[in-house]
């Protein structure tokens, strides 16, 4: 299953009925026919559909879901019709079948949807006219199906915003093919070996293909707009003749495919995504490499504790490979350790990389080998108290800075403090030096009304003396005469 974006979520509002009654009819062993079976069944049921090969048209008009027991042994081949399976209910789930014409020759196409929020996955579509047609149709998700060897492949007429991820569009005449179709999003699909990629014709604007592997005789032909990458990656092209100088995976030049279409992300190696199922949550890890990826597990060491990714590589008639790996964060953390079979390899951890994803890019040699990803518990750990210690001697450092400063500011306010005492010393003397002033000048003020006192008094006594001198001589000379 691919990682569907989240501006796509949208497109998957269907769900089974939760009023559906759980029943499951089993063909052959409940009705004989696959079609009996749909007549006789309830919105909601499943139908099981056991090994063994069916010679039949079908309609599904019932919210139902048609289940295989086994892809490979669960075979429907159709019969007269136009197609082997026509879908004209809503809300259909179709998954672990292969579905095929009966008559080599025939004109007949595989699945036909005509209806809405239907699911077709885990299929094999094969020697039909045309592989899947979706008409007049939306919100349907058509994933992980392997079509191929059809005249045509997956066919979108007058429909849009569908999903068709993970699926291998093989060996078709026509891989993909639009009309009138718009704001559908292909993603995660191998498609290889059609004489024609992708045909998109009649106002057949705003599709987004992106994590696609292309490698076809002509890989797009169109008269129409679309978008060729999401979120900073875009597709895989054979053809591709551009560089990689700056060693993340992506090219630095765009693919043109025309004036009006280019993928400005195209990526070096194809693209691959793998499921990790760890503590009842599903994760996706995503690799674009110039080898061939398989058997991606993962597992945590018993002793260590560390958890671990491996896959092999094949890299074929080229020693050196190279892997760009997204690992979701909440599945693994920094620091990474990567292994080939001959020593470690030190990971380049890519800017892209966010709280929600690492991506790692590294190089190898030796075209076939396994690679093990590992996220080291003790050196996560040993980072964690290194990362301590250094926060630790920053904030000493700054600390010391700090105290630094202030003793500088403190020998500034000192020398002030010394200027400042030395000038109220001085002024103190001088203050002094006047009131020594003050105080002789007081004296002598003093001294002065002293003697301006003597001398009024003396001044008064005389004047008294004089008066009554001169009264007692006027007084004589009267009594004399």
């Amino acid at each position: 299953m691919i990682l569907i974006p989240v501006s796509f979520l949208p497109l998957l509002g269907w769900k089974m009925s939760a009023e559906a009654r759980p029943d499951v009819l089993r063909v052959p062993t409940d009705y004989a026919t696959i079609q009996a079976a749909i007549n006789n069944a309830t919105s909601g049921d499943t139908i099981l559909i056991q090994k063994g090969m069916y010679y039949e048209d079908i309609v599904i008009n019932k919210s139902v879901s048609l289940v295989g027991e086994d892809r490979d042994s669960s075979i429907i081949y159709g019969h007269t019709a136009q197609y082997v399976i026509s879908i004209t209910a809503s809300n259909v789930n179709l998954e672990d079948l292969t579905i095929a014409k009966n008559e080599p020759n025939a004109v007949a196409s595989g699945i036909f949807i005509a209806s809405v929020g239907n699911i077709i996955q885990n299929n094999r579509i094969a020697n039909n006219s045309g592989g899947l047609v979706i008409y007049s149709s939306g919100n349907n998700v058509i994933s992980d199906n392997d079509i191929s060897n059809n005249y045509n492949g997956v066919n979108l007429y007058f429909s849009s915003n569908n999903v068709i991820s993970g699926n291998n569009i093989t060996n078709n005449i026509d891989g993909i093919d639009l009309y009138f179709s718009s704001n559908n999003m292909f993603s995660g699909n191998v498609v290889e070996d059609n004489d024609n990629g992708v045909s998109a014709y009649s106002s057949s604007h705003v599709n987004t293909f992106y994590h696609n592997n292309f490698n076809n005789t002509l890989q797009v032909s169109t008269d129409s707009t679309n978008v060729w990458n999401y979120s900073g990656e875009g597709n895989y092209w054979a053809d591709y003749i551009g560089q990689d100088l700056n060693s993340d995976g992506i090219g630095d030049q765009p693919y043109s495919i025309d004036s009006n279409n280019k993928d400005d992300y195209p990526l070096v190696g194809g693209f691959s995504d793998f499921k990790v199922v760890f503590r009842n949550e599903t994760y996706h890890v995503t690799l674009i490499s110039n080898s061939t990826v398989s058997d991606l597990r993962f597992g945590i060491g018993e002793e260590t504790g560390n958890k671990i990714i491996q896959f092999n590589v094949n890299n074929g008639h080229d020693n050196r490979g190279f892997c760009r790996i997204m690992i979701p964060t909440d599945l693994m953390t920094s620091p990474f350790i990567i292994h080939d079979e001959v020593e470690e390899i030190s990971p380049t951890l890519l800017s892209a990389t966010n709280s929600t994803n690492a991506y790692l890019y590294f190089t190898y040699f030796n075209g076939s080998q396994a690679i093990a990803v590992i996220s080291s518990k003790e050196l996560y750990l040993y980072n964690e108290i290194l990362n301590s210690s250094l926060n630790l001697q920053m904030e000493l450092g700054n600390l010391n800075a700090t105290y630094s400063s202030l003793l500088n500011n403190y020998s500034a306010l000192l020398n002030n403090f010394t200027e400042l005492l030395s000038k109220y010393n001085a002024l103190n003397s001088s203050y002094q030096g006047h009131l020594l002033d003050d105080s002789k000048n007081a004296q002598n003020t003093q001294n002065l009304a002293y003697i301006f006192a003597a001398m009024t008094a003396i001044f008064l006594v005389t004047i008294a003396y004089l008066s009554k001198h001169s009264h007692s001589s006027v007084k004589q000379k009267a009594q004399s005469d």
